[in-house]
């Protein structure tokens, strides 16, 4: 597996990471068992990146991954590294809510430590911003836990090109995570450049359009059993079946080049920027392997010209989120 480095701090990670969501119920029923195989299957595969959160089913995610490592012995705390996230909570009426006051950052990653059975880990994100504390204020309180010796970086989840700088100039960001793909191509108006020039990893989540890159896409009655793909535009049954038709081509260009569309999607995404990092989600150790065989291939500058050609920027048809989905991300373009 090749390796690219995360963050400034010399920390080098697999090319390709596993996002964690996928080991709660979100995207389909899922138990600890069949959790534990694909995170074996991810170290079998040399993919030591992980990337959960508090909100992925409520702890479950940081649960799993923690009794699978109570199983590694003395090799817990050296087998991945580990990233997750606070800062999304709920109000009184049960309704979505953010904080990133440093009492609940601060309580939020001792339960997570708890939960994973570890007493560090390498990233920290602040999941969704919260509009009581500037960035600022929110990026000195991630130093302090820095300093503290619980993290050894930090990031922050769907934030703004401009909010990077300003949290950068305080203290090196170590990542920033946004969806990118070749179906949501918006990170390329600001935030791939400015990660960039701010040595920040760009940690690209869904990279692989939530299954419309790949050869098999979601039905849409498959769709009607997920509760964010049911309310999400882009999976509305007449959305989904043109972005289908769009993506045809692409399929039929990856078996002609002797891949899967889900392996040169990653391939894509790799090639976009030495500093990106996907991270696939997924429940079969079947997908994980075609996920990560991207990682290995090359593609010449004709044939991304063609996959440009195949899915120029604006293909997608239908909002990335819904409105009530566009609530906590920043928007900057």
């Amino acid at each position: 597996m090749q390796t690219r480095q995360l963050g400034n701090s010399g920390t080098e990670v697999s090319a390709i990471g596993l996002g964690a969501m996928s080991l709660t119920d979100f995207y389909g029923c899922t138990d600890t068992q069949s959790s534990h195989a694909v995170l074996k299957k991810a170290l079998d595969l040399g993919i030591d990146h992980l990337d959960t959160s508090n909100a992925y089913g409520n702890g479950l995610s940081e649960k799993r991954i923690g009794s699978f490592l109570d199983k590694q012995g003395s090799y817990r705390n050296s087998l991945f590294k580990i990233a997750t996230k606070a800062g999304i909570t709920r109000d009184r009426d049960g309704h979505r809510a953010f904080d990133n006051s440093p009492k609940h950052l601060k309580a939020e990653l001792e339960k997570s430590l708890k939960r994973l059975g570890v007493d560090h880990i390498e990233l920290f994100y602040i999941h969704r911003r919260d509009p009581n504390f500037s960035i600022e204020e929110v990026t000195e309180t991630l130093a302090k836990l820095v300093k503290s010796g619980k993290i050894s970086q930090f990031g922050f989840s769907e934030i703004a090109p401009t909010s990077l700088a300003l949290a950068a100039a305080i203290h090196p960001v170590g990542a920033v995570q946004s969806e990118y793909s070749l179906s949501t191509r918006s990170p390329e108006m600001g935030l791939v450049q400015e990660t960039e020039k701010c040595r920040t990893s760009l940690i690209a989540f869904s990279p692989v359009g939530r299954s419309l890159l790949t050869d098999k896409p979601h039905t849409f009655e498959k769709c009607q059993t997920v509760d964010f793909l049911k309310d999400n535009p882009r999976f509305q049954k007449l959305n989904l079946s043109r972005n289908i038709r769009a993506t045809t081509e692409f399929r039929e260009l990856a078996r002609k080049m002797g891949t899967s569309a889900a392996s040169l999607a990653i391939a894509w995404l790799l090639h976009q920027g030495k500093h990106i990092l996907p991270i696939p989600g997924t429940r079969s150790i079947s997908h994980l392997e075609e996920l990560a065989q991207g990682v290995s291939i090359k593609l010449s500058n004709d044939e991304l010209d063609l996959i440009e050609n195949l899915l120029p920027v604006g293909w997608a048809h239908g909002d990335r989120y819904s409105k009530v989905q566009w609530i906590g991300p920043e928007k900057y373009c």
